[in-house]
């Protein structure tokens, strides 16, 4: 199913977060949250320390202005991570009915600036979607993000069922995955799959920076993936990073650890040993890969086909049309295009039993295909 056809389908349901849902930062994520929940016809007000950004959030439509008779169900604090435990504190102290929780990419951090301040947090959950984009703002948002991603719940002793039920209602209206996890286990897994990886396009797409144009004009798109995320905004990565700096840092050593053992191997790549230790480096990258969850969180393999698409108006819209006709989903899409070449090339990921069908089919139909995954 694809993004669009499931938020239909979530327009269609009864939402399970009822009465008023407070908003406090609209960002990317907050406004994103209000999108969606304002699509199921959620009562949804938005609260942020910028005036600009709040109205443009408005204007957008993810929710309404604060109102001083608002009585929130739920609060949803989605501000960036070094103000993120300051404004949990105060949302739970101005709305003594409501459950409180945030989106913070750190869980730990503001856990214990919380406690240090003894504050009640018998009413608080942290929380926190496994979504964004590489820009931010309300302008970014999209009520479609967290389809199909997880959305990490951390509870405690103290929380109950009904608390818990409230926000993993609130993942489930946004067709995420709600996970349960300790603060400690969140930041440990988002060191290894989110704030290294981050770290690691950062670095590569640096040296960049100072390369020959001609060298840069050979990049295809498997640099360009690698490096995707390098876009991102370093005042929040600041952020991100410091409060998380010990799960990451034993990640990096590890890493740093790997380097310089290739490195090595191919100081001397006729040395005894040095060739398998490189390709023991290779193969060790497929088998990690393949344990990295699909589609929807699915442990699938798809097996890919590569296309060459004309540089013309509506090609990929004729591809798509004669997959649908061939009864060929497509699973993934990537494109890769370089500039002054007149054709692309769309490599789409399906099924292994649809390779066969996919490929006769498109030939039939005058495509031609590069290259599939068995080639």
């Amino acid at each position: 199913m694809s993004e669009s056809n499931a938020a239909s389908v979530r327009a269609r349901v009864a939402a399970r977060v009822g009465g008023t849902v407070r908003i406090v930062g609209a960002g990317l994520l907050g406004s994103s949250i209000g999108h969606a929940l304002t699509a199921l016809g959620v009562d949804v007000v938005l609260a942020d320390s910028s005036p600009s950004q709040l109205r443009l959030a408005i204007d957008y439509g993810a929710g309404r202005a604060a109102a001083e008779t608002d009585a929130p169900s739920l609060v949803v604090v989605a501000v960036p991570p070094d103000v993120t435990a300051d404004v949990i504190a105060r949302e739970l102290a101005a709305y003594p009915d409501a459950v409180v929780t945030d989106v913070a990419s750190v869980k730990l951090e503001p856990l214990h600036a919380l406690r240090a301040r003894g504050v009640d947090l018998t009413r608080y959950i942290g929380s926190h979607p496994l979504a964004g984009r590489e820009r931010g703002g309300a302008i970014s948002a999209r009520a479609d993000i967290f389809v199909g991603r997880p959305w990490v719940v951390c509870r405690d002793e103290e929380t109950s069922a009904a608390d818990l039920a409230l926000v993993e209602g609130l993942a489930l209206d946004l067709g995420a995955t709600p996970i349960e996890m300790t603060p400690e286990e969140h930041d440990r897994s988002v060191a290894l799959v989110s704030h290294v990886p981050q770290l690691v396009a950062s670095l590569l797409a640096g040296r960049f920076v100072d390369a020959p144009d001609g060298s840069l004009r050979l990049a295809g798109q498997g640099v360009r993936d690698t490096t995707r995320i390098a876009a991102s905004a370093p005042e929040l990565w600041v952020q991100i990073l410091g409060a998380n700096a010990a799960p990451v840092v034993d990640v990096l050593d590890a890493l740093a650890a790997d380097l310089t053992s290739v490195a090595d191997a191919l100081r001397a790549p006729d040395a005894p040993g040095a060739r398998r230790s490189v390709a023991d480096t290779i193969r060790r990258g497929n088998e990690g890969v393949e344990r990295l969850p699909g589609k929807h969180g699915q442990n699938r393999r798809f097996e890919s086909i590569v296309v060459m698409v004309d540089d013309t108006a509506g090609q990929l819209g004729r591809l798509f049309g004669e997959l649908g006709e061939l009864d060929v989903n497509v699973e993934d899409l990537r494109l890769e295009h370089s500039p002054g070449a007149q054709f692309g090339l769309a490599e789409i990921s399906v099924e292994p039993s649809a390779v066969r069908r996919a490929v006769e089919g498109l030939e039939a139909r005058g495509w031609k295909i590069a290259s599939t995954s068995n080639d």
